[in-house]
């Protein structure tokens, strides 16, 4: 049975969480959506029926996919196999309208490799713009050491995605990306900044690092095959998780309507990480 909860800011509904899904490996947000209404995600689009809104996903965790699709193998390109993994919900700390604190297992192979402890809240930034606040602890419970890896460690160049990923809805034109100081898929993609940007018709959506070992990781950025960003844990190495080792990262995504330019996705980014 798939189990939902609903998110809502200034009294509006912006997303819907599925936490228990009957037919996917992990919890997921879809539909998110602006203030007005205009849906910033997509749910199993064609071109990546694995690509579930807003989540975490990892490709590799010590050789076990939680990210969907066939794993990409060394020498061998994307392969097929049976080694998928689960994130189970365990439990709410929290449920409130405004956000929630859940506990999750990573499950594979008939036991626990990681336990997650994740925060989402929905802040109010103006009459436009709301941010989604996203936190993620995951800790290595067992007695022997993890990796996080990814299709760039694997040896894809340039495919080193896996941690918070959002996929954005696909219209006729390709969005437009921007950082602090870049434009251009090719020129933010793999690289570190405090925050990048991505632009379609009539939403704005800015994603920033609000820890400083978030904001080291590089972004990956698609924009032309497909619209997704997300926050890279094993961009080009193999991520330890040591035993009793916990990685922490937090993501806060401005939604915003209409188009933002750099001054104003600024702005709001500066906004929603101190608020």
């Amino acid at each position: 049975m798939t189990t939902t909860a609903l998110l809502s800011c200034a009294g509006r509904p912006v997303g819907r969480y599925t936490y228990a899904p009957a037919d996917a490996g992990r919890p997921y947000l879809h539909p998110v959506t602006t203030l007005a209404g205009t849906p910033v995600t997509e749910e199993r689009p064609a071109d990546h029926v694995h690509h579930l809104g807003a989540s975490v996903a990892v490709p590799d965790v010590s050789g076990y996919n939680f990210w969907g699709g066939r794993t990409f193998v060394r020498g061998q390109g994307p392969t097929a196999l049976d080694n998928h993994g689960v994130q189970r919900h365990l439990g709410w700390k929290l449920c409130d309208p405004d956000g929630f604190v859940e506990e999750l297992g990573w499950e594979a192979d008939g036991g626990a490799l990681l336990r997650e402890h994740r925060t989402v809240a929905a802040v109010a930034l103006s009459d436009t713009a709301w941010a989604l606040d996203f936190s993620f602890s995951l800790t290595n419970p067992g007695p022997g050491d993890l990796s996080i890896g990814s299709p760039a460690t694997n040896g894809r160049p340039g495919a080193g995605y896996g941690g918070f990923f959002w996929r954005a809805p696909k219209e006729t034109a390709a969005p437009a990306v921007f950082g602090p100081t870049a434009d251009g898929e090719e020129a933010v993609h793999g690289r570190a900044a405090d925050w990048v940007a991505l632009s379609g018709d009539g939403w704005s959506l800015v994603f920033a690092g609000a820890t400083k070992e978030t904001r080291r990781d590089p972004w990956f950025v698609r924009t032309a095959e497909y619209p997704g960003v997300g926050s890279s844990l094993a961009a080009a190495a193999r991520l330890p998780v040591p035993a009793g080792a916990t990685v922490v990262r937090r993501i806060v995504t401005v939604v915003a309507d209409g188009r933002l330019d750099r001054a104003g996705a600024a702005a709001l980014v500066r906004r929603a990480v101190t608020a």
